[in-house]
């Protein structure tokens, strides 16, 4: 059995039909199976109120920030069970990271996640940071999530960030991409069940097209670039190649980058899969070439 089949296999024998709070644990117990590196510093911070934390590696430097938003579909994940991924991509990046700790469904639905983001970004700017040499990256529902920021930016008049890195994105809670039903077998994380479960969670009676929580039904003009990654055997796949055209199509600089037989945000189980080392590596490499390129009225 190879490192890949050895991680399906384990996502594969988790417990179902537990509630939220047990869906929570079990998440946050990602910690324990991943422990942070020894050499990652972490220090806890009160971002506007938002419960946040910084991670950073020797390899940091100065004046470069990542933005971390965790994902979880809105209801679970913490800065416990993601650490060690966002802490990770700061190394390979050469970057401290900003971790939130945003508000979770059901107890606080849309727009709560988004105001956090919102109040994550100003402290950053606040802090004195250069949004051009900010990145907000996110996974899964941090890449919605994400994606409604650039977007919440935009409507304040805000600068935008020097872009989003995305992966697995979920930006539709429609739920009704083919990929729902071609990747069904293939793929051991995420169904079209458990999606429109989340998106009930975190949107209630709201339509699933709003746009800041489904962007691939927004205006997405005049956002930050993007970059995304996505495996082809996602149930979400479909969601990114959306994502990818609507940007496009709207005048927003892309590069998508689809791997071939991976999961659902398959660089967090980098400890034990040779890919998801690959897909940081290369996450890391991106933004570092992005950190070089001149800012655009230079």
């Amino acid at each position: 059995m190879n490192e890949l089949q050895q991680v399906i296999a384990m996502l594969r024998a988790l417990p179902q039909g537990l509630n939220i709070g047990e869906r929570r644990a079990r998440v946050d117990a990602t910690s324990e199976r991943y422990p942070v590196a020894a050499d990652v510093r972490v220090e806890p911070v009160s971002a506007r109120g938002v419960s946040a934390e910084w991670t950073s590696t020797p390899a940091a430097g100065e004046g470069d920030v990542i933005l971390y938003l965790h994902g979880g579909g809105y209801v679970l994940g913490s800065l416990k069970s993601h650490r060690h991924f966002a802490s990770e991509l700061g190394r390979q990046a050469g970057m401290k990271t900003l971790a939130l700790d945003y508000r979770l469904a059901p107890e606080f639905p849309y727009p709560c996640a988004l105001e956090d983001a919102v109040d994550g970004y100003r402290f950053l700017l606040e802090t004195g940071y250069d949004p051009r040499r900010i990145t907000v990256v996110g996974d899964s529902a941090g890449g919605g999530l994400s994606m409604a920021l650039l977007l919440r930016l935009r409507e304040q008049g805000l600068p935008q960030p020097a872009g989003a890195l995305l992966f697995s994105p979920w930006v539709d809670m429609t739920a009704t991409a083919d990929s729902y039903r071609h990747n069904a077998e293939r793929d051991p994380i995420i169904s079209r069940e458990g999606i429109e479960f989340l998106a009930a969670q975190y949107l209630g009676p709201l339509p699933r097209q709003l746009p800041l929580a489904s962007p691939v039904f927004a205006d997405l003009a005049g956002i930050a670039p993007l970059t995304i990654f996505v495996g082809d055997a996602e149930t979400l796949l479909d969601d990114s190649l959306a994502l990818a055209r609507v940007a496009e199509q709207a005048g927003v600089p892309v590069h998508l980058e689809v791997w071939p037989e991976m999961l659902h945000v398959w660089p967090s189980f980098y400890p034990e899969l040779a890919q998801g080392r690959q897909a940081l590596a290369r996450a890391g490499q991106l933004l570092r070439e992005a950190r070089l390129s001149p800012p655009p009225d230079v």
